[in-house]
Order: C-alpha cells, then structure tokens, then sequence
C-alpha cells in the first residue's frame, strides 16, 4: 500500500506556518486573529530513541527501608513494589520529613506523587491532627493521587476526599463533613466549596501545588492566590513544576519560605520516546492519513491529542464509525464519562484515546505504545508532556507529529 506520508529523514520545504522561536517564546497570533500557538520548529519533533548497551544508572543515596517513616508506611511502600527509589524521590524525601519548604523540578513521570506523599503520610501518622491540601490541574490527576494515597495508607485509618469538578458536589459535601487528614483537588472546585463554607484553609498547615506550571497555564492563579491568603501564614508549602519560568519563580517567591531546591531535569524529552514527524501531502486527507496508520502492526494502544474539544469528539465519533475501538476525554464530558473512558484504555479494553490536553499531565497510563499529536500543541512544553505518556517505565515508546 503507497503511504500518503514521509517520515523526517528528509525534511524538504518547511511549512511557512513555522519558525524558530525558543521553547520560552509566547504564543503568537495570526493575521487573522485566530490562535496559532507558539511557533515550533518541526525538526524538534524529531528525535530517535536511545537505545545503548551501557547507560548511566542512578544510584539512590537511600532505599526506602532507610527512611525515617512508620513501620506500616514501609509495609505498603513494600506491598507496592518500591524498593529503590528515583531520582525526584531520593532527594527530596529527607527534607520534606524534616518540615523544609520545597520546590521539586522533575520531568513527567518520574514518581514526584510518591515523593509527597509518603512523608505527608508520616507526618499525620505522627500528628492525626495534621490537614494536607493537594492542588493539581486536572480531575483524573486528582483522582489517581486519591488512589495513591489510598494504597500507601492501606489500614491506617486515614481518609482523603478528592474535590473536583464535574463530579457529584453532594457526595463531596457529604465527605468532607467526615473525618479526613486529606484533601485533593482542583482549584476551581475547591474554591467553590471554600465560598459554601465546607472547607475551611484555616486548619491547613500543610499544601501542595503539583504541575503548578500547568495550573498557571490554565488561568488557576486566582483560585491558587485565593487559597494560599486562607491558610495560615506559618506553613509547610510543596511546589512541583515541571518548567520554571518567570512567572513561576514569581509564584515560589510569593507562596514559599526560603525553599529547598531540587531539580533532577535532565532533558526536555525521554530518550527511550522515539520521535517523529508525519508530513500529510495534498493527495490524501489528514483523517486518511492516520487511519492507515492505526491500521498497521504495533499500533496497540495509541493516545492521540487533539487541540480543542469538539475536535477531539469529531474525531472520536469518526474513528468509531470506521470501526476503530476508541473513547475520547475532554472538557465537555462529564466526570463519569471521562473516568470510564480512561479505566477502558488502561486496561486495554480500547486500542485508542482521543483527548485534549487534559491528559498530557501526571497521568500514569500502562504501556501507551504511540502518541500521536493529530492537531499541533500549543507550545513545545505542551508538546514534551504529551509524548511522556509513551516510553515510560523503561520502555520505549513512539511519538508522531502531523504537519501538514
């Protein structure tokens, strides 16, 4: 079968829709008024994995049966199957123990969840009257450091209510009205229920702002600044970014006290995420082009993104109707619709997941063997989130880019 794509070994003619701006650059406007997003040069698309036969190992100053933490805590941490720890969670760890305020940069996946909750488990242990706020961007981030949480703290008595949007608030009412030590969620939900009265900030002495460059990006200063004013000014403040740009070390300079730094970044992009570009020629339509690939051999089990949320369910309704098993995740589904759908993909009961960049952040999804950027990202940090939901765990993983 001809293929109606070439793949970047050779590049030819670069689209004029592209430039060269840094990766820190603005997005930009086109003459038109229509949101084109930062302009990415194709080329950083483009990246072979890897794949060498010695590579540097790290070798953790600590294994967990080091760590100064309840006996039970170290029982489920075994019971999870953690036995050295990375990179993000062997040095930041000690410090978070020992009260420091801290600000952790780490890429996408590499275990920075663990690395707060553990000490913050112990730390409740220690004192059952200790309240924990965990902020993160998205309700499926929210929901899987529920889980999380829940694992670590198996027979400890100890109870979290996740506070999202698009969920039942009834139910949460209900649940913070409960015992709890823990409370994660949203911005906008939990600034909602704090307006109702149902959370109060006041006997929070504890936060932690996760993918915090995310929830900038997505407007959330505001509701972030708003709950900051209303938890005490004697704190313990956990800030995890992915990027740091000035906008951000503004917010570290408002909301911490003389944190600790740690930064395990190595790189932008995984070296086991093989990446490519797949150029459309004017014979055969987009939607074609990528039929024929999620037709062929290896294509098990592929998140593709879309930009907007009506795209995303045009698509999804598309791939379905040519007989592909798809789900798709967005805005405008329902809390849900979108739990089910995600549950379907991990475990493979679908071969693919259309979603908008809501699940570009912190999702931990098995084996995710391509990703598959159908619409262009609006930055190149949008672009490395993405891709780290492919070659994780050591595996290695593929990347497509469409350009048109």
């Amino acid at each position: 079968m001809q293929r109606s794509f070439n793949r970047a070994s050779a590049f030819g003619r670069r689209p004029s829709s592209f430039g060269s701006r840094k990766p820190g650059s603005r997005p930009v406007r086109s003459s038109r008024g229509g949101f084109q997003g930062q302009r990415i040069d194709p080329t950083r698309f483009v990246k072979k994995a890897v794949i060498t036969e010695q590579v540097e190992v790290f070798v953790p100053e600590h294994k967990f049966a080091d760590f100064n933490v309840d006996t039970r805590l170290k029982t489920n941490i075994t019971r999870k199957g953690y036995v050295e720890p990375t990179p993000i969670q062997d040095k930041t760890i000690p410090h978070i123990l020992r009260g420091s305020d801290l600000v952790g940069i780490a890429n996408t996946g590499t275990g920075k969840t663990a690395a707060f909750l553990i000490p913050l488990i112990n730390k409740v242990l220690l004192n059952p009257q200790e309240n924990v706020l965990i902020v993160v961007p998205t309700r499926e981030l929210a929901i899987q450091i529920d889980d999380e949480l829940r694992g670590f703290a198996l027979g400890m008595r100890m109870f979290s209510v996740c506070c999202v949007g698009g969920a039942s608030i009834g139910y949460q009412i209900s649940n913070l009205r409960r015992q709890h030590n823990f409370i994660i969620g949203t911005p906008g939900r939990i600034k909602d229920l704090m307006e109702r009265r149902f959370i109060n900030l006041a006997r929070f002495k504890t936060v932690v702002l996760d993918e915090a460059d995310r929830m900038l990006d997505m407007g959330f200063i505001k509701d972030m600044r708003t709950m900051m004013a209303a938890m005490p000014k004697e704190r313990h403040t956990l800030f995890f970014s992915a990027t740091i740009t000035r906008e951000i070390e503004g917010l570290i300079n408002e909301f911490l006290r003389t944190p600790v730094r740690i930064s395990v970044k190595t790189q932008d992009t995984a070296k086991n995420v093989d990446q490519d570009i797949v150029r459309v020629n004017n014979g055969k339509g987009k939607l074609q082009v990528l039929e024929e690939l999620l037709a062929q051999p290896g294509f098990n089990k592929v998140l593709i993104f879309g930009r907007t949320k009506h795209g995303v369910e045009r698509l999804y309704n598309t791939l379905v109707t040519s007989g592909f098993k798809a789900e798709s995740i967005h805005g405008d589904k329902n809390h849900a619709r979108r739990q089910k759908a995600l549950k379907s993909f991990k475990e493979n009961h679908i071969q693919i997941l259309i979603a908008t960049d809501v699940a570009a952040r912190g999702l931990d999804i098995p084996d995710v063997s391509h990703v598959i950027n159908y619409d262009l990202p609006a930055t190149y940090d949008d672009y490395v989130h993405r891709i780290g939901r492919t070659g994780r765990a050591n595996k290695t993983g593929k990347a497509l880019t469409f350009i048109e």
